[in-house]
């Protein structure tokens, strides 16, 4: 049975920083695509970063390249998400998700097969 604990969350200033971590366990990082989903008051949950089952490589929404980084220790079943120069427009849940034999993740937030984590809450406020 596969598993999602997600923390790391916070209240943080714009421009400050946040590492969000997700330990897993029950799958196997080659059988499942895996990442970072967000959820803004009132808003769609949409793909934030992912990585690919398949090669590793890594998916970010456009509102987050050059900010945001996706990583992984395969030793420690945790993927992490680095969060830095963060805007208000951030806010909102983040959610770390999987499914098997999915490639490119991020732009399936619907998908029935979907896994989530509970949740963990990050505010970005003055």
């Amino acid at each position: 049975q596969v598993q999602l604990v997600e923390s790391g969350g916070g209240l943080v200033q714009p421009g400050g920083s946040l590492t969000l971590s997700c330990v897993v366990s029950g799958l196997t990082w080659d059988y499942y695509g895996i990442g970072w989903f967000s959820q803004a008051p009132g808003k769609e949950r949409e793909g934030v970063s992912c990585i690919s089952r398949r090669d590793g490589s890594t998916y970010y929404a456009d509102s987050v390249k050059g900010r945001f980084s996706i990583s992984r220790n395969n030793a420690k079943n945790t993927l992490y998400l680095q969060m830095n120069s963060l805007k208000p427009e951030d806010t909102g849940v983040y959610y770390c998700a999987t499914a098997p034999l999915i490639e490119r993740l991020c732009v399936w937030p619907n998908l029935p097969t979907m896994m989530w984590g509970q949740g963990t809450q990050v505010t970005v406020s003055s």
